[in-house]
């Protein structure tokens, strides 16, 4: 009786061992696949990210501007003596 005990007792711990080998190994294959979502969707963002500030760079550059203002804007440079610096 109490061998049959023993046996059963083992056998259903053997069964729920095997259980959380599964379910363990099912949830680690999801949190791989979360995970290798997350990387390609950072090396996306990287990628914007670099492709935003050579974007910002060249809309910056100071000849650029010049050029805009003067052919779209009608916008001229103002003779040396309207150019007034102050000091801060």
């Amino acid at each position: 009786m109490i061998r049959w005990l023993l046996f059963t007792l083992l056998l259903l711990s053997l069964l729920v061992t095997a259980i959380g080998v599964v379910v363990l190994r099912h949830e680690s294959r999801q949190l791989f696949t979360t995970l290798q979502r997350a990387e390609a969707e950072r090396d996306q963002s990287q990628v914007e990210w670099s492709r935003l500030q050579l974007e910002q760079a060249w809309l910056a550059e100071a000849g650029r501007i010049e050029r805009e203002a003067r052919d779209k804007l009608s916008m001229d440079r103002p003779p040396r003596i309207g150019i007034l610096v102050e000091a801060p």
